[in-house]
């Protein structure tokens, strides 16, 4: 039996505003009326563990109520036809919900929190909340399992090990500006499509077999899709 292609793909917060949740790029710069830098950095979670606590207890009660869109449908059903994981720079659980079986987060997972002596501990997260008090098996305050501004990215370099293995590589719903997620498109195997899907196409270096498709991912990932099953089957 012939092996299927290696479809990966990168996405991030322009798929997950479609399914209503907003992104921390939005044009007033603000997260959720948050600056980031008060809720989003190793020193605001030193200077204020309860507010941080708190906006992300708000996130995830967002986003236990939000959907999987069409976009996230496209990438699932490509899964019949093609050998696909998503690197993804969201940390909603909207790609599991749509049904993808191999999903990176490179940022991390807001359902997901961590003890702030070992970050080996991980632990799943029942619900929305996350309090002051809730410790590790080692008696530590539990953080958010998120990858914060200044932090480094640990999972960066298993996400190089697969863009390299791409037959075929999709960027969908990132401005491709925040490093180091951002560099993998440079670790696409020369001749290997690259197609990306945005209402604002982002700036690329000139390279062969680039695609743009200047939609929505509701909108561009549904043709996609169609298009590369079609060239499959």
């Amino acid at each position: 039996m012939q092996s299927r292609p290696k479809l990966v793909a990168l996405s991030g917060a322009g798929i997950s505003a479609e399914s209503g949740l907003k992104t921390f790029r939005d044009s007033n710069g603000l997260w959720e009326n948050y600056r980031i830098e008060d809720v989003a950095t190793p020193e605001a979670w030193r200077k204020d563990p309860d507010l941080v606590l708190n906006f992300y207890n708000l996130r995830r009660q967002q986003a236990l109520g939000a959907e999987p869109n069409a976009g996230h449908l496209a990438l699932k059903r490509l899964e019949d036809y093609y050998d696909v994981t998503i690197i993804t720079q969201n940390v909603d659980n909207l790609h599991e919900k749509a049904g993808s079986s191999n999903v990176l987060h490179l940022h991390g997972e807001l359902f997901k929190s961590r003890s702030t002596v070992d970050p080996e501990l991980i632990y799943d997260i029942e619900g929305w909340e996350l309090k002051k008090g809730d410790r590790c098996e080692k008696g530590s305050q539990l953080r958010p399992h998120i990858v914060w501004f200044g932090e480094a990215v640990p999972m960066m370099e298993t996400a190089v090990e697969i863009t390299e293995e791409a037959d075929v590589f999709i960027v969908v719903g990132t401005s491709l500006v925040v490093y180091p997620a951002a560099g993998l498109v440079d670790y696409v195997r020369p001749g290997v499509p690259v197609y990306v899907v945005d209402p604002n196409v982002p700036e690329l270096r000139a390279r062969k077999n680039l695609t743009f498709i200047a939609e929505p991912a509701t909108k561009g990932l549904t043709h996609l899709a169609e298009q590369l099953i079609n060239a499959v089957r």
